[in-house]
């Protein structure tokens, strides 16, 4: 038996199918008006952004480069080596850290050192050169534990420490070319060669018959005056003569006889007086025997003739003085005769070789001898050990790290032969002229690669002080900027990495109200404004003030509120 209910799913079934396929006829079709109200454009209304409450911070965005700071390139003030020959690399720069007095190079297998200065190597610096360049040169020495003095002059003690620089690294100093050799030693033989000229020209005037004979007498004269000074000088030691001395003997002899004759007779008085105080019953005083009165006149003779004998000595004394004296006054003239004797004849000798034809070629002789000193003496002042130019590259901080070798062994040096750096990174880029305006030394300022990496870092210079060596200049209407990195930690062999650099130019301390820049208008009156919604499609203006602007947006001031709907454009 059937159910009653399928016919009535049936139906409805049916139903429903009419009745979508009704709905979907409708949705398709429409009619003309419909059409043309849908095809038409929508109302227009306004743009609003809202009011935010935010700290505002103002950025300079650079595209840099990361790399060594200070690049200075370098170039040879001259030859290395003593000639000019061709300059042929046998040893190039290597890249990495330099230090003071190390050999930063070879050239013709010469040193090229590397030292510390600013003032540039310009010359050779040779024996008795003085200036700036060489007491910069002493003080590298001094600190290189070289020695020698700081004087600006470049003497035997400087010329001595360079000696011991050039050992130290395996290498001589540069001695004097052969050419310099050649020319000491000509000039050397022109001294030896004027000094025998003008020998033999002398002799041959003291030769010749008008001059011999008076060199002769000169030579006699001397002789002469010898003799008479040396029989003075004699005189004057010998008090007395041998005759002299025989007479003052004798008067000594003499006087000793009467002394002892005198002795002998006052003795005997003596003794005849006391013969006579000693008989018995005599008185205290007795009176003298008649027989002592001869005594006594012995005695007094004894005395006279003493006397007499001393007088006669001093008579032989007093004769011995006058003739010495007289003697001396003799030799004294002798002397002073020999003296003219050679005075006259040195003056004869001087007119006959003034006036002898020989005297002329002796003085031309003389002057020869003089000019060949002379030149010798010229030449050996710079004469000696000596500093090329290009053996020496004066840098202004070292250590210092060869960032770029421009030649290789083997290459000419022309130009540039390495690029110097120091041992800190910088940053460098360029910056829109508009904004390098906002930008000042010390700023702050994040170093940021590629890697995502952050470092922070401060403004060096900007403008014309930033400019790097060798490097090109920037686009049109920028102006080159450099920073350095705070801390050199990581930054190791990231040189030559793509940077960005964020300069921090302004913030705010606290979170301020914030409008987008398109939203604030200055008005006819010269007010800054900005229109706010308070209902669809319906605005009032708000005077403002602004301050900070950054990332599109700009801090404002007045009767707003955070969430405010701002028109930022027309309906």
């Amino acid at each position: 038996m059937k159910s009653p209910r399928k016919p009535l799913i049936g139906a409805v079934a049916a139903v429903v199918i009419i009745a979508a396929i009704g709905w979907v006829l409708s949705t398709r079709l429409r009619s003309p008006a419909d059409e043309a109200a849908r095809r038409a454009a929508p109302k227009a209304s306004l743009i609003t952004a809202a009011v935010e409450r935010r700290k505002l911070v103002s950025t300079v965005v650079v595209s840099g480069t990361l790399q060594y700071g200070s690049p200075l390139p370098i170039s040879l003030a001259g030859v290395v080596g003593g000639t000019s020959d061709l300059q042929r690399v046998t040893r190039a720069p290597r890249r990495g850290k330099a230090v003071e007095g190390a050999v930063l190079m070879e050239v013709n297998g010469r040193p090229v050192f590397a030292l510390r200065g600013t003032v540039p190597m310009h010359r050779t610096i040779a024996p008795g050169t003085r200036g700036d360049d060489v007491k910069q040169l002493q003080k590298a020495l001094r600190r290189l534990g070289f020695g020698g003095p700081v004087s600006g002059a470049f003497d035997q003690a400087t010329i001595a420490a360079v000696t011991r620089m050039y050992r130290k690294r395996g290498y001589e100093a540069q001695q004097p070319t052969l050419t310099d050799r050649q020319s000491y030693d000509t000039l050397r033989r022109g001294v030896q060669a004027a000094e025998e000229t003008l020998a033999t020209e002398k002799q041959a005037l003291d030769q010749g018959r008008d001059v011999l004979p008076l060199k002769v007498r000169l030579t006699n004269a001397k002789a002469d005056l010898k003799s008479a000074e040396n029989a003075l000088e004699e005189a004057k030691e010998q008090e007395t003569t041998s005759e002299d001395e025989t007479r003052l003997a004798a008067a000594d002899a003499a006087v000793r006889a009467a002394e002892e004759r005198l002795l002998a007779a006052e003795q005997e008085l003596a003794a005849a007086l006391n013969q006579a105080t000693a008989e018995p019953g005599a008185s205290p005083t007795p009176r003298p025997a008649t027989d002592t009165r001869l005594l006594e006149m012995k005695v007094t003779n004894a005395r006279a003739d003493l006397e007499d004998a001393r007088l006669e000595r001093g008579r032989v004394l007093e004769e011995s003085g006058r003739g010495r004296d007289k003697r001396l006054d003799e030799l004294r003239k002798g002397v002073r005769t020999a003296r003219e004797a050679v005075l006259t004849a040195e003056q004869a000798l001087r007119q006959a070789r003034r006036l002898s034809p020989a005297k002329l070629k002796i003085a031309n002789a003389g002057k020869d001898l003089a000019a060949a000193r002379s030149m010798l003496a010229e030449f050996t002042r710079t004469y000696g050990p000596s500093i090329p130019p290009g053996e020496i590259v004066f840098l202004p901080k070292l250590p210092a790290r060869v960032q770029k070798v421009a030649v290789r062994a083997g290459q000419m040096v022309e130009n540039d032969v390495a690029t110097v750096t120091s041992s800190t990174f910088m940053a460098t880029g360029s910056v829109d002229a508009a904004e390098s305006d906002l930008l000042r030394e010390g700023m702050r300022a994040t170093i940021e690669l590629d890697s995502g990496k952050k470092y922070p870092a401060t403004v060096t210079a900007v403008g014309e002080k930033a400019k790097v060596p060798g490097e090109e200049e920037g686009a049109q209407g920028t102006r080159p900027i450099l920073l350095t990195p705070t801390s050199m930690k990581g930054l190791k062999g990231l040189s030559g990495a793509p940077v960005t650099v964020r300069v921090t130019v302004g913030a705010t301390e606290e979170p301020v109200l914030v409008v987008p820049v398109a939203a604030v208008v200055t008005t006819a009156d010269g007010k800054v404004r900005v229109q706010v919604e308070y209902a669809t499609d319906k605005t009032r203006e708000v005077e403002v003030r602004t301050g900070l602007t950054a990332d599109g947006a700009v801090e404002v001031a007045g009767a707003l509120n955070e969430g405010d709907r701002v028109v930022v454009g027309g309906a």
